[in-house]
């Protein structure tokens, strides 16, 4: 079998771990796994024949998620985008379908034309990528949705329990990721709003320190 080739990018990528990343994600996410992705389908409020795009996809579980809800026979399709090939191989193998598709991508440098997606996704992947990145895939995300489209991230941000100032700043320091600082620093609600987009709203917060925001493009 053909290894599909990663893309540049200098965001950290998860390209060796894509055999165990099915098993290792429900764990670090402590079972909530699916109540989380539920949170965010429910935030994207979906039309069948919806266009949807998910940055930072790993192995497409949410991606795939999401795609079931949609009708390909209305033009309903979610496409998963990672820079890591690995990841959209094993993707490909285990979720492609009529309505989910996957393509390796950098988020900062979005393969699509403008104003084609209702709406854009991404659930921890933000923390992996250094701030001037961060600004330059939220600047793509919105170049990309049509006017009015959704915007739903989950990702790490400023912990609110003691739990959660221990896991985040141990991941910070443990995995020598300075990124994850600038999350829990709050920079994304100012970044979402400096590119563009409405003033972000957070709708949940999972673990205290993992939160949930929804906003639009004008």
């Amino acid at each position: 079998m053909v290894t599909l080739p990663s893309v540049a990018t200098r965001g950290r990528t998860l390209n060796g771990a894509a055999q165990v990343y099915d098993v290792c994600e429900p764990l670090v996410l402590l079972g909530q796994q699916a109540e989380i992705n539920l949170q965010l389908l429910t935030a994207l409020a979906l039309q069948d024949s919806d266009k949807i795009l998910d940055l930072g996809c790993g192995t497409g579980v949410l991606t795939k998620f999401i795609a079931d809800q949609l009708c390909a026979e209305t033009g309903g399709i979610a496409i998963g985008i990672d820079a890591a090939g690995n990841m959209i191989q094993r993707a490909r193998q285990k979720r492609g379908s009529e309505t989910c598709r996957f393509e390796v991508a950098a988020a900062e440098d979005l393969p699509f034309e403008s104003e084609y997606f209702d709406a854009v996704i991404s659930s921890l992947f933000f923390h992996h990528v250094p701030l001037d990145l961060k600004r330059q895939a939220l600047s793509e995300a919105f170049r990309v949705l049509k006017p009015g489209g959704r915007l739903v991230i989950a990702d790490m941000h400023t912990p609110t329990t003691l739990l959660g100032s221990l896991v985040s700043y141990a991941a910070r320091w443990c995995l020598l990721q300075p990124e994850i600082g600038e999350n829990i620093q709050g920079v994304l609600p100012a970044l979402i709003a400096d590119v563009g987009f409405l003033p972000a709203t957070q709708i949940a917060t999972y673990f205290g320190y993992i939160a949930v925001f929804a906003s639009q493009k004008p």
